[in-house]
């Protein structure tokens, strides 16, 4: 099993979701976050005065997947996300050693 993080622009949400589960993912977590990368934030005007955002608003998405399916949920996210702009994001995986139901305490791929 694969752990996927993906950190997006907030308006792609949707478009990432809608593409994931197209592709057989049955559950994501989501968590608005702020961070920065080479944009190193922006500056914008409020009131005549100009101040500097450091932290960019961004949504992690983080999905666990079977290994068949790991393929297919990273296209979709590179699908969805991309605007071809700095900013658009990154994506992480990680090996995931088990899950567990709490509801059955099932385990494996088939608590996924």
């Amino acid at each position: 099993m694969k752990k996927i993080e993906a950190i997006i622009r907030p308006f792609k949400l949707d478009e990432v979701k809608e593409g994931l589960l197209e592709s057989g993912i049955k559950g994501l977590t989501i968590t608005e976050v702020r961070g920065y990368g080479r944009q190193k934030g922006h500056k914008e005007t409020y009131r005549g005065s100009e101040y500097r955002i450091e932290f960019v608003p961004k949504i992690k998405i983080e999905v666990v997947v079977d290994d068949e399916l790991l393929e297919k949920a990273v296209e979709a996210i590179l699908k969805h996300a991309k605007t071809g702009q700095v900013g658009d994001g990154k994506i992480f995986i990680y090996d995931v050693q088990d899950v567990i139901r709490i509801r059955t305490e099932e385990s494996g791929t088939g608590a996924l």
